[in-house]
């Protein structure tokens, strides 16, 4: 049934065929040929209830925030204000990519949005400085994931309402993992510049008093994700109003800047139309999978398979990555993750893995997926702002990091506290 269920999606995504389509498709074939109900009867109820989900509400607020601050010019600041910090550094400005995506996805809540805000700051600096191009793009497609990891993420939303999981748990989980991961990209900058001086491109060197006159320019991020996230932590509100006062705070932001217009309003409100209507389009087909999924017993075929196995749970879960990181080279990544978490997650929950520990590790495998072809969707996102040349420069720049991120997925194998040590001081 697995077997089927896998084949057929393949199928239909190989077909182009919309992913909620492709989802929805998949169900009431499911249901038709396995199911002993008419659960087609049941879409309605499960639309609405997906659609009025009041936590899921927090997704298009998220994202009508990164969509303002966008527009609103913050990343431009920002990126400057990184670059006097961090551009001594061999690498130069490739350090300030990953520190400048590191900020930006402390608000966006976004990776694609991470990247391509970051992307169109920084790919002009690229030939202007020297740099090797390749590595350099690689430092934007990777450093645009951590909008995945970084608290607010669209992502950890979305896992912890298809496992019932705390979100305030599983953002706190993601700040240790997330800087540590932005400093492993860091080294693999500092690695790579050491071995070949030559891709460190034109350095820039800026005085104590730029860097001190620059720190304003950083207190954009820092103040949205203090209220977004302290108001969590704070008692004072809850995920979903928090992005409300995430969307207040850079409207005000973007007043500040002087970039409050209509125009830019209106372009914010529809690109978060956009985004929210494809995603919740895929989490309503995928709640409608999940149910049929439930009712023919897959999920629990599936982890009475894997926990029947003479393998020991570091095994099981080592196989379970391995799946992770083949599904990720062909499927988008919001996909990979609707699809396979009401099934996997139960398995791994089985194995006596924690559900906050395991949302983190699996951040970070949609992460490598994020920068890995042939479907690595930050690839074709710095591709497309850099308008010029070939996509393989892209995926070859971002292979030494795939390595980076691999060494972090082990590292959270071996340390579990790194993503338990602050939900365990909260909670």
């Amino acid at each position: 049934m697995l077997q089927f269920s896998l084949i057929l999606l393949f199928i239909l995504i190989g077909l182009s065929i919309p992913v909620a389509a492709a989802l929805g498709l998949l169900a009431l074939i499911l249901d038709g040929i396995f199911s002993p109900m008419p659960l087609h009867r049941a879409m309605g109820d499960i639309a609405w209830s997906a659609s009025t989900e009041f936590l899921l509400v927090a997704i298009p607020l998220f994202v009508l925030m990164g969509e303002i601050l966008l527009r609103a010019g913050i990343a431009d600041k920002v990126y400057r204000a990184v670059s006097t910090w961090l551009s001594w550094l061999p690498g130069g400005l490739m350090h300030s990519n990953i520190g400048a995506c590191a900020s930006f996805a402390a608000i966006s809540g976004s990776t694609v949005a991470t990247a391509a805000t970051i992307g169109t700051v920084a790919i002009p600096q690229m030939k202007r400085n020297r740099y090797n191009r390749r590595l350099f793009l690689g430092t934007l497609a990777s450093g645009g994931t951590l909008g995945i990891l970084i608290p607010p993420s669209i992502n950890i939303i979305i896992y912890g309402a298809l496992t019932d999981t705390s979100i305030p748990e599983l953002y706190l989980a993601g700040i240790l993992p997330g800087l540590v991961l932005a400093v492993l990209f860091l080294g693999t900058v500092l690695i790579a510049c050491a071995l070949r001086p030559e891709f460190g491109g034109q350095r820039h060197t800026f005085s104590w008093t730029d860097r001190w006159r620059s720190l304003p320019d950083l207190i954009p991020p820092a103040l949205i994700f203090i209220i977004v996230i302290g108001s969590i932590y704070a008692g004072f509100a809850t995920p979903t109003e928090s992005a409300a006062l995430g969307v207040l705070c850079s409207i005000i932001l973007a007043a500040g800047n002087r970039r409050l217009t209509f125009e830019i309003i209106k372009q914010s409100v529809e690109g978060a139309m956009q985004t929210t209507a494809m995603i919740m389009l895929i989490i309503v087909a995928a709640f409608f999978l999940n149910l049929v999924l439930s009712t023919i017993g897959l999920p629990e075929t599936v982890s009475d398979f894997v926990t029947g196995l003479d393998y020991s749970p570091t095994i099981a879960l080592l196989l379970i990555i391995s799946l992770y990181l083949v599904l990720g080279l062909f499927l988008e990544t919001l996909t990979l993750m609707i699809t396979t978490v009401p099934i996997i997650a139960p398995v791994v929950f089985a194995l006596g893995y924690d559900p906050v520990w395991f949302g983190i590790l699996l951040m970070l495998l949609i992460e490598t997926a994020l920068i890995t072809p042939p479907v690595g969707l930050n690839l074709y996102v710095i591709q497309g702002v850099r308008k010029s040349g070939h996509v393989n420069d892209v995926i070859v720049g971002a292979l030494p990091f795939v390595a980076a991120l691999l060494v972090m997925i082990g590292m959270l194998m071996v340390f579990p506290q790194l993503a338990l040590i602050l939900p365990s001081q909260f909670y």
